[in-house]
This record gives C-alpha cells, structure tokens and sequence, in this order.
C-alpha cells in the first residue's frame, strides 16, 4: 500500500500556496466524448454527445479541489507547422464525423460557460 502523498510547499517555504493550472487538450477531450457516448440530439437534430461528455469532464476536473487554474486549448485547423514541415504528418487521418463537425462551436461556447479561456493559434495544434 502506497504511502499518501505530503501536501505540496512552496520551494522557497513560503507561505503561498501552489496553484494548479490544467491545460486540457481540448481535442483529446472531444475525440472521446464524442466515441465514449451513444448519438445524442438537441430536439432541434444538432448532434451533441461530444458536448455532453465534454461537459462532463470539465464538471469532473473542476470538482477536484486542486484545481485553481484551467484553460482549454483547441486546434485551429488542419495545417499546422509539424505539416509543413513533414507533409506526411497526421496525413492519413481521416475528416472528422460529420456529427462532430457541428459540436466545435458548441464546445467552444461550453467552455466560455464554464468560465474557462479557449486557446487556439493558427499553426499549432
């Protein structure tokens, strides 16, 4: 049985406390939101399943009382630098499902709800 963990000090011993800042991948979130969940739709048809566990997995981060800091960082598009310079980077993978394509924008607005900064920079992933 593994000893419990001593509660994380200041380098200097101070007395501020650490703070936590998660960086959460915000398409690896999505990708298995959207391939963890059954097909799930707004009454209106939008797809939403991926938002839903999206969702709930922000809800799940942000209960853990270590967390202070939390920002999601998102692609923004298919060309990235790693692309340029090797074109065979991530060349296979296929488009996305076209019932996720409508859920970006809802993810993105999910995120805004839960008070948390979208990060995307052209050129990176």
């Amino acid at each position: 049985m593994a000893k419990p963990k001593a509660p994380a000090t200041p380098a200097d011993g101070g007395n501020k406390p650490i703070r936590h800042l998660y960086l959460i991948d915000g398409s690896g979130y999505i990708f298995r939101a959207y391939h963890a969940l059954p097909p799930m739709n707004r009454p209106d048809g939008t797809p939403v399943n991926a938002v839903f566990g999206f969702c709930r997995m922000l809800t799940q981060l942000l209960d853990d009382p270590e967390v202070d800091h939390v920002a999601v960082i998102l692609d923004a598009g298919r060309t990235t630098f790693r692309s340029e310079i090797y074109p065979a980077y991530k060349a296979q993978r296929p488009e996305p499902p076209e019932d996720l394509i409508p859920q970006f924008p809802l993810i993105r607005e999910a995120a805004t709800a839960f008070g948390m900064p979208s990060i995307e920079l052209p050129g990176f992933e």
